[in-house]
């Protein structure tokens, strides 16, 4: 495709249309910086480590493509957004019973 080609292309996308792939480019990138975030952690570890930051950026990302996957109508991107939105939630459910955990026995050792 050469410039002019792109130009035309651009020209009949709607606002709407064109929005839908700011959506999709921004989830995207979503998805690239839970990468990176997970490859500087590991790196500042000296070993494989998975950190918080990197579920959050996950759900964001599954769901802004879920429903860029439902605008388009692609059952296949669809069901597979889903299926990932299930296990970046439950994650992100054990970040949070973990720190709430940590908390209660922070308490219970104040106290006791």
């Amino acid at each position: 495709m050469n410039l002019a080609g792109i130009a035309q292309w651009w020209a009949r996308m709607s606002s709407i249309e064109l929005a839908w792939i700011a959506i999709g480019f921004s989830a995207q990138l979503m998805f690239s910086l839970r990468f990176i975030v997970q490859w500087l952690a590991s790196e500042k570890a000296r070993r494989s480590v998975v950190p918080e930051a990197f579920w959050y950026f996950s759900l964001t990302g599954g769901l802004m493509l879920t429903a860029y996957a439902f605008h388009r109508s692609d059952p296949v991107f669809i069901l597979g957004q889903v299926a990932a939105l299930a296990i970046y939630s439950r994650n992100i459910y054990f970040i949070c019973r973990g720190k709430r955990a940590s908390e209660l026995a922070k308490e219970l050792e104040i106290s006791g």
